[in-house]
């Protein structure tokens, strides 16, 4: 849980950069798949909740939720940059419009730009806006971009990794998550919340490039996590690059078809519990596309991004949507289901098309 606590005394503002200023990525190979599809059998729109011919109807849900839940990722918070302090605010203040009570904030990865600075000033926007007490976090690529940035911040890829290590990048994040390392597993009104994360960068393995290493301690500590879960509920899982070929912005090359390096391993070991419900970020890509959440074995949803969204391009690839739009994720957890609402923080509205409702497998 974030314990800000920890941070550093703020030193100098950062010189201005690129806000999403990406580092060459190479393509990298990775096993295609087909296409995935949402499992009607257990996901469906809330739009489309009236029984099908010959189906029973089902049982009078719960009117209110047991607790309620928000997925950020891809707030990008840079010292010097206002409008990723705009935007976050916007989020926090309009996710504090729909529910005081929620119960716990999720910053699913690159939270910043790695910096120190950038790290205190996501602090300070914490600090001065209404969010849930508790607060979850996870590793993204971008906590390690502080090795693009030479002695004076600015952008200089021809230095890098400009004395930085990849422990001193973890370090950072660390502190401000208050936690010891990457990985954890965490307790929510008796729900397990498991949160993964890279714990090695380019500096490493140039190959690596802005995938999610996952150690194998990690991996088994992942599965002894688990096993212990209580059955019959939910298990929330956090990690801020997807699976590759599953959600929107993941199935064309060349920045997320592997996205995980371990990805073959995790799925497997995910796919044994179909109650888990994985949440990334890291494509950026708008809740409105139809691959938002999709079902292979267990659920994967793509929380897309604060900072800017992204759309496909006709004839393949992304490109930005206009400057101000900002999406992320509501989600609502009952005793027989879990609704996971997609939310415009720009117009403060529902996006219909990303409106679902998880229930167990039959």
């Amino acid at each position: 849980m974030l314990s800000i606590s920890l941070l550093p005394a703020l030193i100098a503002s950062s010189a201005a950069a690129p806000l999403l200023h990406s580092p060459g990525i190479l393509a990298q190979a990775g096993s295609g798949a087909g296409s995935l599809k949402p499992d009607s059998r257990s996901v469906q729109t809330l739009s489309a909740s009236a029984g099908k011919p010959g189906v029973p109807a089902p049982p009078i849900p719960q009117a209110q939720p047991s607790f309620t839940f928000a997925v950020l990722s891809d707030v990008h918070v840079q010292a010097w940059n206002k409008a990723s302090h705009r935007k976050l605010s916007q989020a926090l203040n309009d996710i504090e419009a729909i529910n005081p009570d929620t119960a716990a904030l999720i910053l699913n990865g690159d939270l910043t730009e790695g910096l120190t600075e950038d790290y205190v000033k996501l602090q300070d926007l914490l600090q001065d806006n209404p969010h849930p007490d508790t607060i979850f976090t996870s590793i993204g690529n971008h906590e390690f971009f502080k090795a693009w940035y030479n002695g004076n911040r600015e952008w200089n890829g021809n230095t890098f990794p400009n004395g930085e290590t990849e422990q001193a990048s973890i370090s950072r994040f660390l502190t401000f998550a208050g936690r010891e390392q990457i990985y954890t597993s965490q307790v929510l009104n008796g729900h397990q919340f498991i949160f993964l994360g890279s714990e090695r960068y380019r500096q490493s393995d140039p190959n690596n490039g802005e995938d999610a290493y996952l150690s194998d301690a990690q991996l088994n500590w992942l599965k002894s996590t688990l096993k212990s879960s209580e059955p019959g509920k939910p298990i929330f899982v956090f990690l801020h690059q997807p699976l590759p070929y599953t959600v929107s912005g993941t199935h064309f090359c060349c920045t997320n078809n592997r996205a995980v390096i371990q990805h073959e391993e995790l799925k497997k070991i995910l796919s044994g519990y179909p109650q888990v419900i994985l949440f990334s970020g890291h494509t950026h890509w708008e809740l409105k596309h139809p691959q938002t959440l999709v079902q292979d074995k267990f659920t994967m949803v793509n929380s897309s991004a604060v900072i800017e969204t992204w759309r496909e391009k006709p004839g393949g690839g992304d490109q930005i949507n206009g400057p101000e739009e900002s999406e992320g994720l509501y989600v609502e957890v009952y005793p027989d289901r879990v609704q996971i609402k997609g939310r415009d923080f720009y117009r403060h509205s529902w996006v219909p098309e990303a409106q679902f409702t998880v229930t167990p497998e039959s």
